[in-house]
């Protein structure tokens, strides 16, 4: 079994790389699951419900979530009927929404849980806690768990697949938009990878425009970030190919398609 995942998605020019290179993936990788971080995917904040819908048309099984899951308000009109939708499982408990989904995929049953780190991010619950009674109600109906990490600390998201080795499928790191080249299978069978990088702007910094992210270093003043809506992107993403019968891992494999790293078929 295959799973591809796919980074956080930024603004149009990030929906426009999903259209346009989700099938040729697809058609290539033949997976039988694919995840799609969607929560930088309306205009860099949130997620609409007609942008949630096209990357299920388009072929998505579940769409994560991360800090940013409330910043479009129109999410609190439809979370709660979104099936596929994950927002960070240590969110406070009277949130909308849930942090773990399962999807069936022909005869077998896969956990998808997104969590929030808490290094250099906003208030969360402990996810090293969260994440253990996730597992335990995960493993009732299947062994196939992948786990969407949205943090900014590459400690705490590699003490998080240690801490999850050989207990999940997968622990793929989200939110810093850089992807790392750490991808490998931990001695118990995990998968893992710091940050799978961000799909959209290419000439940018982390997906906003680039003169504006200069002009905050470059005076220290409060400055709204935007992201370009026209120019080169990216697509950043990991494949994993996963042993069904016993939900590990057998290898991950970095995806990155740019102008300097142009797709083949």
């Amino acid at each position: 079994m295959h799973i591809l995942f796919i980074g956080d998605v930024v603004g149009s020019m990030g929906r426009d790389m999903i259209k346009e290179y989700v099938p040729k993936l697809k058609e290539k990788y033949r997976p039988q699951m694919t995840i799609i971080n969607g929560e930088n995917a309306a205009g860099g904040k949130g997620i609409t419900e007609k942008i949630y819908r096209s990357f299920l048309e388009i072929g998505a099984q579940a769409i994560t979530m991360g800090n940013h899951t409330w910043d479009n308000r129109e999410i609190f009109e439809f979370i709660d009927q979104a099936k596929y939708l994950v927002r960070p499982a240590n969110f406070p408990e009277n949130n909308p929404g849930k942090g773990m989904v399962f999807v069936k995929i022909n005869d077998i049953e896969v956990a998808v849980i997104n969590l929030q780190g808490r290094t250099f991010m906003n208030p969360s619950d402990d996810p090293f806690i969260v994440i253990d009674g996730l597992v335990e109600e995960a493993k009732k109906r299947t062994d196939i768990i992948f786990v969407d990490f949205h943090g900014e600390a590459t400690s705490e998201k590699q003490a998080m697949g240690w801490y999850l080795d050989g207990k999940v499928t997968a622990v793929v790191g989200t939110h810093t938009h850089v992807q790392t080249a750490d991808n490998r299978i931990l001695p118990n069978g995990t998968a893992f990878m710091a940050d799978v990088g961000m799909t959209g702007p290419y000439d940018a910094i982390l997906g906003m425009q680039k003169e504006l992210v200069l002009n905050r270093f470059l005076t220290n003043l409060p400055t709204r970030f935007e992201p370009p809506k026209s120019g080169r992107a990216q697509l950043s993403g990991c494949l994993i190919e996963v042993d069904k019968k016993t939900g590990k891992a057998k290898k991950i494999e970095r995806i990155l398609i740019n102008d300097d790293h142009p797709f083949f078929s």
